[in-house]
């Protein structure tokens, strides 16, 4: 079922940040894919950018988790779209644990010959109107 395959991109992100492991990231990717990612600037384009993000995690994480709750998936023909919530966490270089904050995603995914790939993909943080800052303490 195509919804399977989709969310088995899906868990191929959880594990390929588990691992720490780029090579694997990269086949979950579109060459020219898009993301709207928490990071500065505004659009990272194609994969290379995507996984410089994932490199950047890296070099802040001594260890890596990375969880999606509430994972929600459309899928019609060669086009599938999902949202939920992500948290990334886990322990810092200089030992810390940090149990990270929940923020919103959203995925959209093309089937690419016989794989599900991610086209795009946008992470957001709730914002306090009122003070311009980020709502970190959220439980989905």
């Amino acid at each position: 079922m195509s919804e399977n395959a989709v969310r088995d991109v899906v868990g191929a992100i959880v594990e390929g940040l588990r691992a720490r492991d780029l090579e694997a990231l990269r086949r979950v990717y579109a060459e020219d894919m898009v993301s709207f990612d928490v990071e500065a600037p505004l659009r990272h384009v194609g994969v290379e950018a995507k996984l410089r993000n994932w490199a950047n995690v890296f070099a802040v994480f001594a260890e890596v988790d990375y969880e999606v709750r509430d994972l929600e998936l459309a899928v019609d023909g060669a086009l599938a779209f999902g949202y939920g919530f992500g948290r990334l966490s886990g322990t810092l270089g200089d030992g810390t644990a940090t149990a990270g904050m929940w923020v919103r995603v959203t995925f959209c995914f093309k089937r690419i010959g016989e794989s599900w790939r991610i086209v795009h993909d946008q992470v957001s943080v709730p914002l306090d109107l009122r003070t311009g800052a980020g709502v970190r303490d959220l439980e989905p």
